[in-house]
């Protein structure tokens, strides 16, 4: 794999979602909405877990850093989506495009370690209450934040090792509205079967070996809850849930897009608008709608806000 840079590819055409003008200005306003959405959820939920001196616990520590995290997932690339809906000639620089593909990493690479950690986390509290805080300290907690972008760094350094030194020198289209990896080096002027398989125990194979793990950790959660009946143990098992839940819809399409990197399936496209767009979305309503305490210190935080700006304005 000895290739050099000799791309005379300066930049990519995306292709988009669509070519009608009709629905383009659709997606603009649907996505538009969509992510102010998931932007001003995620950063509730940061401000309010920072906020409330009950929510400084290790599993809200962690949930916010998540908040952050989906908050970034969805600003790499969504804003310049939205804008090329309202333009007849979508491209992206080639430094651009690998901007892209290093921070979908970053941001991937982080989100499986952090769901890994939050995983964690509920298995010590449900299976080892006792030592829940012992364990769970706060630098624990900070370890397994700074470990999330530790791994997230190198993931995205080691997908980008060789990429940058292939070849572009013909077609410069990308089926997609970013620049997907599986989908740039497809466009490379070299045979890049070795990237690709690289690629599939890189990103697939690890999506898939730490999904199966999180399903075998919620599986043993699960069976130590049903062992009570506790009103504990049901705000645990509805707390376990919403945790499955996120990882289902993060991991499911970053399965089925990096385990089979050479082959496009129609649903492809699909998948990356919901594991970059509505994943983040989703996370924070999942997390608020079946979490009181959640619930109940975001419309405390509101109510705190909606207060102050009324006596800022009272004569």
């Amino acid at each position: 794999m000895a290739w050099s840079n000799q791309s005379v590819v300066t930049e990519f055409i995306l292709r988009g979602l669509s070519s009608s003008s009709e629905l383009q200005i659709f997606y603009f306003l649907f996505f538009s909405i969509v992510y102010a959405a998931t932007v001003l959820g995620n950063l509730l939920i940061v401000l309010t877990i920072a906020s409330e001196p009950h929510l400084h616990s290790p599993m809200y520590f962690l949930l916010s850093n998540l908040s952050f995290i989906d908050m970034s997932l969805a600003s790499f690339a969504t804003p310049k989506m939205i804008a090329d809906f309202l333009s007849a000639y979508k491209v992206i620089s080639f430094e651009g495009c690998i901007t892209q593909i290093f921070f979908l990493h970053l941001l991937g690479g982080a989100e499986i370690v952090l769901l890994i950690s939050m995983s964690f986390d509920r298995y010590v509290a449900i299976c080892k209450p006792l030592r829940y805080l012992t364990i769970m300290s706060r630098r624990m907690c900070v370890g397994l934040v700074v470990l999330s972008w530790i791994v997230g760094i190198f993931h995205a350094l080691s997908q980008l090792a060789f990429t940058v030194n292939l070849p572009f020198c013909g077609p410069n289209e990308v089926d997609s509205f970013f620049c997907d990896l599986p989908l740039v080096i497809k466009l490379a002027c070299v045979d890049t079967y070795i990237l690709g398989v690289f690629m599939i125990s890189t990103s697939g194979m690890i999506a898939l070996v730490c999904f199966v793990l999180l399903v075998i950790s919620y599986t043993i959660i699960l069976v130590t809850v049903r062992k009570h009946s506790s009103g504990g143990s049901s705000k645990a098992l509805s707390t376990c849930s919403a945790h499955f839940t996120v990882v289902t819809l993060f991991f499911g399409p970053c399965i089925f897009i990096y385990v089979w990197p050479f082959t496009n399936f129609p649903i492809d496209k699909v998948l990356s608008v919901f594991y970059t767009i509505f994943t983040p979305l989703l996370n924070p309503m999942i997390y608020t709608l079946r979490n009181k305490d959640v619930k109940y210190s975001m419309r405390k935080l509101s109510h705190r806000i909606f207060k102050s700006r009324k006596t800022d304005h009272t004569p």
